[in-house]
C-alpha cells in the first residue's frame, strides 16, 4: 500500500482539522457543502488526520467524499483504497469489502490492486476468530486469499496471504475435528468416522491429521473393525511417530494384542500405500 499516514500529511491535516472544525455543526448537508470548498488533497489530509486519531468512521467519510466530489482525479484512486483500509480498521467488513471491490473494478492494473484484493480477503479472514463460527466465511476467505496468491504472486502481500490461507485451511479441519469428537463422545461412531476421514483425505497437510488418525483408531476399535484401526495406526507410525497421538494409538492397539500394521483393502490401506510411495504429503 503506497499511501500511508505520512508525518507531513498528518501535520498538514492538523491545520485542516482546525479549518474544518466548524463544518460539523449544521448537519450532513452543511458538512458536504463545506467540503466542496476544499481541494481533494486537503480533504485527503483530513482523512489521514482522522485515521491518526483512530476515528476510522470519520476517516472513511472524508475519503469517500473525495471519491464523490472528484471522481476522475488521481486523488479519487488514492482515497478509495484508503477508504477500504479505514473501514477495515473500524471493523466495518462488508463496507470495506465493497470499497476494495470497487477499487479492483475501477483500477485493476494499478499498484494498489494487490492490496485491495488482500483487504477484500481480510474482510472475511478477520471474522474467523473461533472454530464454532459459520464456515462459509472461511471458504470465502480461502477463495479471496487464493486470488491474492494467484493474481499477485510477486506482490508484498502474497507471502502473508499464503500464511493466512494455511491458517484458514487448518481452521476448516478444526471444525471437522470438533464435530467428529462430538459424535465420538456420544458413541455415534459411523458419523465420527465420516468427519475424521474428511480430515485425513482432504486436510492432510493441516495440524489435525495426526489426531484424526488416532480418533479413527478409537472409533474403528469400538466398532470391532480391527484391520481399519491397525491401518490408521500404521499411517500414524509412518508419518507421525513422534506425536502424542501415535503413542496413544500404540497403547490402544498393543493393549488388545494388535500390531500397528496395514491390513485389508480399505480406504486407509490405500492412503498407507500412497504414504509409502511418497504421495502422502
Amino acid at each position: 500500500m503506497k499511501y500511508g499516514r505520512s508525518r507531513a500529511g498528518i501535520a498538514g491535516a492538523v491545520l485542516m482539522a482546525l479549518l474544518l472544525a466548524g463544518c460539523g455543526g449544521g448537519g450532513a448537508a452543511d458538512r458536504t457543502r463545506s467540503l466542496e470548498a476544499f481541494t481533494p488533497d486537503q480533504i485527503y489530509e483530513r482523512g489521514e488526520y482522522e485515521l491518526s486519531q483512530n476515528r476510522t468512521g470519520d476517516a472513511a467519510y472524508y475519503f469517500s467524499e473525495i471519491e464523490r466530489l472528484y471522481p476522475y482525479s488521481s486523488w479519487a484512486e488514492r482515497a478509495l483504497i484508503m477508504q477500504a483500509y479505514a473501514l477495515h480498521e473500524g471493523r466495518n467488513y462488508a463496507e470495506s469489502r465493497a470499497a476494495a471491490q470497487r477499487y479492483l473494478d475501477f483500477y485493476p492494473a494499478e499498484e494498489d490492486a494487490a492490496y485491495a484484493q488482500y483487504l477484500l480477503a481480510l474482510s472475511y479472514y478477520d471474522q474467523i476468530d473461533e472454530v464454532g463460527r459459520d464456515q462459509g466465511l472461511t471458504f470465502q476467505a480461502l477463495q479471496a486469499l487464493r486470488g491474492v496468491i494467484e493474481q499477485y504472486p510477486d506482490s508484498e502481500y502474497a507471502t502473508a496471504a499464503v500464511l493466512k490461507f494455511d491458517l484458514a485451511f487448518d481452521h476448516l479441519a478444526g471444525k471437522e475435528m470438533e464435530v467428529g469428537r462430538y459424535y465420538l463422545k456420544r458413541k455415534h461412531y459411523a458419523a465420527a468416522i465420516t468427519r475424521f476421514r474428511v480430515v485425513v483425505e482432504d486436510f492432510q497437510t493441516t495440524t489435525h491429521t495426526a489426531e484424526a488418525l488416532h480418533r479413527l483408531v478409537e472409533a474403528y476399535l469400538s466398532l470391532g473393525l480391527d484391520a481399519e484401526a491397525q491401518t490408521a495406526g500404521a499411517i500414524l507410525g509412518y508419518n507421525y511417530k513422534s506425536t502424542e497421538w501415535y503413542e496413544a494409538s500404540y497403547r490402544l492397539l498393543t493393549g488388545r494384542g494388535l500390531e500397528m500394521t496395514a491390513r485389508g483393502d480399505n480406504w486407509l490401506a490405500s492412503i498407507y500405500r500412497q504414504s509409502i510411495k511418497g504421495e502422502w504429503l
